[in-house]
């Protein structure tokens, strides 16, 4: 007798298929050892459209609204009729004794698994491959461990109650609204929030409302004090006079030490975010470049909301961070004790763990991996490294001074401890390492920056470019140069820009965007206390402005934005190619996808 695994990709089915001994290749499957492995592509089965219901249907009136199906149907995905026949003959093959859901191990994959098992009519038993990694190791136990099908149940009905949903919304809302105002008008049960999010953001940055203030600076002994926020530019000029006149004492000293405690490991979200924020690259690429690792091994399952891992991986953690020393450039020379327990807590872990590497990586290397899915595993592992190191320790002191009758504030912080924060460093210092053979080409920059008045960056953010304005390039600057930012916040190493307006090396700054805005920008924040201490430095100084990345809001940008893409919805019905959004897609992206 035969057991039957359906996967749901042909890149999982043969990875599967090999590790439990199922090399023979058959037409739609793999065979060997007792084992029968197939898979599906994505959803075979979808939910049928309304004119399946009634014949009415296929036109849209509001009369007819709302459609609301007593028994629901379903049929073949078009394009995959194929394959979905060969899943059939095989789950009613007579030496078939079990059926398993090898499908990815989540609320979609029950769902894949369950249309295709429901639809042929199965009966036979089936059990759940559940597995968060692709090594040959883990798909053995998984296997050897699999569980009853009806387990897993209720996540069916979870999945099934969002397709319902899905349904219900986009069909009765989309043509509700389609016929009301007399053109289609896509409505949606994510879509529709989601828009509305963007909407009552893009009010806020429209409605938004700068004021003007001044803060008076006094230099103590090699220390710059600052006074608080004055809306009155005359109040600010008689504050300074009276600075000029007067001795500046001490009045408080206080020191205070801290701890940064090292962050969580990744969940998809978090790890979407960060990738953006480093490299660019869109949630979907990011998603698309952690499933290609997770499929060659070398990533365990990414569409994770955990950030933590189970007790019985403690061992395995400890043994990969060793195993992880030597094959990252930017950890050569570098020990670790790692503090493993920090990131275990089997009651945060749901369905599956935080993102990490795995050992077959660790083994590995880069060696072969595209650019960007090398980017993606640098990040990932640096993230479990900072997370199982020691906390940083630093000093703050805080000194308020009295002057001309008003205080001002000097903040300063020393390092005791680097702990995670060296990791991070190291890794952000390897971002900013450029090849060699590169430096002829750079050579022409530096002579620019002497010779300019002006400097306005219109320029992609990438491995080569970040940072490129920083303490060097601000030092070969002529005096009283302008920097201008319209691009990506970390072109600019901003620590560096500040100490280069305190020098009046720089004249002044104006940036539309911000090393760290992710969490603050495109919010109305007039009333909160920005914790940001270097944004708020940055914002404070008389000769900096500041814009929360709109500068791409003028009338002929957003006529350009709709005019391409209505121009691409054009092209995609009338099934042409789309230049204008193929660019965006990395040539490995396309490549995997074929």
């Amino acid at each position: 007798m035969s057991v039957l695994i359906i996967c749901e990709k042909p890149s999982v089915a043969k990875t599967v298929a090999l590790a439990l001994g199922a090399a023979e290749q058959k037409d739609g499957y793999l065979s060997g050892d007792g084992l029968l492995v197939s898979w599906c592509i994505g959803h075979l089965i979808s939910m049928a459209d309304a004119g399946s219901y009634d014949e009415r249907y296929k036109k849209w009136r509001y009369e007819d609204l709302p459609i609301l199906p007593q028994a629901w149907k379903y049929a073949p995905t078009p394009g995959k009729e194929k394959q979905l026949a060969v899943l059939k003959e095989l789950l009613h093959r007579s030496d078939v004794s079990e059926v398993v859901n090898g499908c990815d191990a989540g609320r979609e994959g029950e769902l894949i698994f369950r249309f295709v098992y429901e639809q042929a009519g199965c009966t036979k038993p089936f059990s759940r491959l559940w597995i968060s990694s692709m090594e040959d190791s883990a798909i053995r136990e998984g296997f050897a461990g699999r569980r009853a099908g009806t387990e897993y149940d209720a996540l069916y009905q979870s999945a099934l109650c969002r397709a319902r949903a899905d349904w219900l919304v986009g069909i009765n809302a989309t043509r509700l609204f389609s016929v009301l105002y007399h053109k289609t008008l896509n409505v949606g049960r994510v879509l529709s929030p989601t828009l509305n999010l963007l909407v009552e953001r893009d009010g806020k940055i429209t409605m938004f409302h700068k004021e003007k203030y001044h803060i008076v600076h006094i230099g103590c002994g090699g220390v710059d004090a600052e006074s608080e926020r004055i809306s009155d530019a005359s109040a600010a000029d008689a504050l300074k006079t009276a600075c000029e006149a007067s001795q500046a004492v001490c009045v408080s000293l206080k020191k205070e030490k801290k701890t940064a405690l090292p962050p969580k490991l990744f969940d998809l979200t978090l790890l979407q975010r960060e990738a953006n924020r480093i490299y660019g690259f869109t949630a979907k690429q990011t998603l698309d470049y952690a499933q290609s690792l997770y499929e060659k091994r070398f990533l365990t399952y990414p569409r994770t909301d955990s950030n933590y891992l189970t007790e019985d991986m403690a061992q395995t953690a400890t043994d990969l961070v060793a195993a992880l020393l030597p094959v990252l450039p930017f950890m050569q020379g570098a020990e670790l004790t790692p503090e493993i327990g920090r990131v275990i807590n089997s009651a945060k872990v749901s369905d599956h763990h935080a993102i990490i590497p795995t050992a077959a990586f660790a083994g590995n290397g880069f060696d072969g991996l595209p650019e960007s899915e090398k980017k993606l595993m640098s990040l990932v592992c640096c993230k479990l490294l900072c997370a199982v190191a020691a906390p940083q320790e630093y000093e703050t002191v805080t000194a308020v001074f009295d002057c001309g009758g008003k205080q001002f504030t000097a903040k300063g912080k020393t390092i005791l401890t680097a702990g995670w924060k060296d990791i991070d460093a190291r890794f952000r210092a390897a971002l900013k390492a450029k090849p060699e053979e590169d430096g002829a080409e750079d050579a022409a920059l530096p002579e620019l920056f002497h010779q300019a008045d002006v400097i306005s960056l219109h320029c992609p953010l990438t491995d080569e470019t970040r940072h490129m304005i920083d303490a060097a390039a601000i030092a070969g600057m002529k005096p009283g140069v302008v920097i201008v930012n319209t691009s990506r916040g970390a072109l600019v190493d901003t620590e560096a820009l500040i100490e280069g307006l305190r020098s009046r090396k720089i004249g002044a700054a104006c940036l539309d965007v911000y090393e760290e805005e992710a969490e603050l920008f495109y919010e109305d924040r007039s009333e909160a206390i920005i914790e940001d201490d270097t944004l708020v430095r940055l914002i404070a100084m008389p000769n900096v402005i500041v814009s929360s990345h709109q500068a791409f809001l003028t009338k002929e940008a957003l006529n350009n934005i709709a005019a391409v893409t209505v121009d691409n919805l054009l092209k995609f019905g009338r099934g042409e190619p789309s230049p204008d959004t193929e660019v965006c897609a990395p040539k490995e992206q396309d490549q995997r996808r074929s």
